[in-house]
């Protein structure tokens, strides 16, 4: 883990099928370029503990018009954490891969039926290990999510307006959404840590929202809880909402570090892993001017 203001160096190019974040190193942060957009992941251990990281992400590139952001959370404290956000991403991949020209009703088929197969793997496993799930599915000018637990996903205008955000499967989620807790009571309160919606679970079930159009300027953010127990909504919207996205990204995992260092004692502090990854629409190119008719005083020979 690097000292408090270093930085890693940030992985960048054109993304050419996938990449999966499953835990390998204790600090990833990557900047893709799409034919849809840019996409930059930041992932890393909590720095308290000496276990691996227990959150697992994928960036999936399935076809020019295609393109699946996740982020699954293992639940800390249970025994195969990791490996239940592991299958998540790499059982979804395994779904979604191979499907050339999907568009519509069979790409949204392929996800839901490998969020259920997820499901399954992790029940099969015996062991109580549970994960959440945050998923986008990005096409031409659209944005459809799939939610399953705290892990987030939140969508902000280049002014910072708060687009769109998904409520947490919890019982602090629900009691923010109703009005009965603000966001600073949320993020102190005795029972933060319950979830009750998971994958891992018989009675999973998975929140799916509508299509949401994506402008030009939008930006999509999917993040574990270890950013959301950290920062405040209006903190990370400052961060993403305009500028290059890996510097924005880079700035929220700055403060992520710092505010789980608790050099603060007035912001919240949760140390737990942590991972984001923010997406960027492709912005339309420019329209050439067509030449006057006739030529003018300033056209060259």
């Amino acid at each position: 883990m690097p000292d408090k203001g270093e930085q890693e160096s940030i992985r960048r190019g054109a993304l050419e099928c996938e990449r999966l974040y499953v835990g390998k190193k204790d600090a990833e942060l990557d900047h893709y370029t799409t034919s849809l957009g840019q996409v930059a992941a930041a992932t890393v251990v909590d720095p308290h503990k000496k276990g691996p990281n227990e959150d697992s992400a994928a960036i999936i590139l399935v076809n020019d018009n295609c393109l699946i952001l996740v982020v699954a959370d293992g639940v800390g404290g249970m025994v195969g954490a990791r490996r239940a956000s592991n299958l998540t991403v790499e059982t979804i991949r395994k779904s979604v891969k191979g499907l050339d020209e999907t568009t519509g009703s069979s790409l949204r088929t392929a996800i839901l039926d490998g969020i259920e197969a997820a499901n399954q793997k992790i029940l099969e496993l015996g062991t109580g290990s549970a994960s959440t799930l945050a998923l986008a599915e990005i096409g031409p000018n659209y944005v459809r999510t799939y939610h399953v637990g705290d892990s987030i996903l939140l969508i902000c205008g280049q002014r910072g307006r708060l687009k769109m955000i998904t409520t947490p499967h919890s019982p602090v989620g629900f009691a923010m959404e109703a009005g009965l807790l603000d966001e600073s009571e949320a993020m102190q309160h005795a029972e933060l840590n319950l979830i009750f919606n998971v994958l891992g679970s018989t009675d999973m079930r998975i929140e799916i929202g509508s299509e949401t159009p994506l402008a030009p300027y939008d930006t999509l953010l999917l993040a574990s809880d270890g950013l959301t127990d950290n920062v405040m909504q209006d903190e990370i919207t400052r961060a993403i909402r305009s500028g290059p996205i890996d510097v924005g990204l880079q700035k929220l995992t700055d403060v992520v570090r710092r505010r789980m260092a608790n050099d603060d004692a007035s912001k919240p502090s949760k140390p737990d892993d942590y991972t984001a990854i923010i997406f960027r629409p492709k912005r339309p190119g420019r329209k050439k001017k067509r030449p006057t008719v006739g030529g003018s005083a300033r056209d060259k020979p």
